[in-house]
């Protein structure tokens, strides 16, 4: 076990500060507007908070995949998810964007839920690290977010 794990609980700071954010946007979401209008406002913007409060090298890349989801899958919803940006359906998260500086990481992760419709056979990926996005990346971004969207 690494030396920055509390060893009572099996997470780090940074793990059980994920989880008391979690916890904080579910308690969140019994307080908001009525309307499901009202409550995807809300939940936009506070994804929009989240990637506004990133470190440089990750807020470019959640700002280009935000940029990306809204245009080739605006049917998928908004919302923060421990934290995180996250794009769901039927209230379901189908992606999410882990930013490199949330636990240390050497690269941002774009995830993918079940709720993703992109399997592939058998086996397929459901993660994809992200150093930086070019147009080539952009493009497979593009592909991954519509086949996901369904």
């Amino acid at each position: 076990m690494s030396p920055e794990r509390n060893t009572k609980s099996g997470f780090n700071a940074d793990e059980r500060a994920a989880m008391r954010q979690r916890a904080a946007e579910l308690k969140a979401q019994e307080r908001k507007g009525k309307s499901p209008a009202e409550k995807a406002a809300i939940d936009r913007q506070d994804l929009l908070d989240a990637i506004a409060g990133m470190e440089p090298a990750d807020r470019a890349i959640a700002e280009k995949l935000d940029e990306i989801v809204t245009s080739v899958a605006p049917q998928l919803g908004s919302k923060t998810w421990y934290g995180f940006p996250a794009y769901t359906r039927d209230g379901k998260v189908v992606l999410f964007f882990k930013p490199a500086a949330k636990f240390k990481d050497r690269y941002a992760t774009l995830g993918f839920e079940s709720a993703a419709q992109l399997d592939d056979g058998q086996m397929w990926p459901t993660s994809y690290a992200i150093l930086g996005v070019g147009q080539a990346e952009q493009d497979r971004l593009a592909e991954l977010v519509t086949r996901a969207a369904g």
